[in-house]
C-alpha cells in the first residue's frame, strides 16, 4: 500500500520531491516496536547536526503513525482542541501539523483518545531526518536497542502490514483500519 504522494509530500516538508525515483537505500521502521510499552523514550543517535535530541527520528515516527495509525476521527478532537490552530485535517483525512504554530501545548495529545499524537520537544524547528543523505549509512539503526530500525530490504517490505511512505521509507505497523471496524 502507498500512501497519497500529496499528503506525504505536506506531511514530510517535500523531502522526497527532490528525488523522484526510489532510493536504493529506504529505512524501515517498526512502528509496532516504536509504539510499545518497551520503548517509553526514544534513545538512538542522529547523525544530523540540526537533530538536537534525536528529534529526526521523532518526526519520522509521527509521520508514520499520522499516515497509518490516526484514525482520521469525523470530528478531530486533536484539531478542535488546538488553541493556536497548529493542527489541520486535510480533504483525505490525513492531519498536518504546522510546527511553527505548535506551542507545546500538549492539549491535542490529551484529546486524542487514541494516542496517536506525539507533540514535538523543540516546536519551532522542522527537525526532518534526511536519511543520511551523503553521510553514508544510517546512525540510527545500530543504536536503537530494540530493533526497529533496519534498511529496508526483501524481507521487510511488502506483505501484510507492511507500507512505503514516499521514497525512502518502509513501515511496519499493525495499525487500526476504518473499514474492518
Amino acid at each position: 500500500m502507498e500512501m497519497n504522494k500529496t499528503t506525504f509530500d505536506q506531511l514530510h516538508g517535500n523531502i522526497d520531491a527532490i528525488e523522484k525515483k526510489k532510493s536504493d537505500k529506504r529505512l524501515f521502521i517498526d512502528l509496532d516496536i516504536c509504539n510499545s510499552d518497551q520503548c517509553d523514550e526514544c534513545v538512538i543517535e542522529c547523525s544530523y547536526f540540526y537533530h538536537p535530541v534525536n528529534n529526526g527520528m521523532i518526526s519520522l515516527i509521527e509521520l508514520a503513525t499520522y499516515a497509518l495509525i490516526c484514525r482520521q476521527c469525523e470530528e478531530p478532537h486533536c484539531v478542535n482542541s488546538c488553541p493556536r490552530d497548529a493542527l489541520e485535517k486535510l480533504d483525505d483525512g490525513m492531519l498536518v501539523r504546522h510546527t511553527a504554530l505548535c506551542v507545546s501545548c500538549s492539549t491535542c495529545s490529551h484529546a486524542c483518545p487514541y494516542g496517536t499524537i506525539y507533540p514535538e520537544i523543540v516546536p519551532h524547528l522542522s527537525n526532518i531526518c534526511d536519511y543520511c543523505k551523503d553521510r553514508g549509512n544510517f546512525t540510527c539503526i545500530p543504536t536503537c536497542p530494540y530493533g526497529a530500525l533496519a534498511i529496508a530490504g526483501k524481507r521487510n517490505t511488502g506483505g501484510d502490514n507492511i507500507f512505503e511512505l514516499g521514497n525512502r521509507l518502509v513501515v511496519h505497523s499493525t495499525h487500526w483500519d476504518r473499514g474492518k471496524t
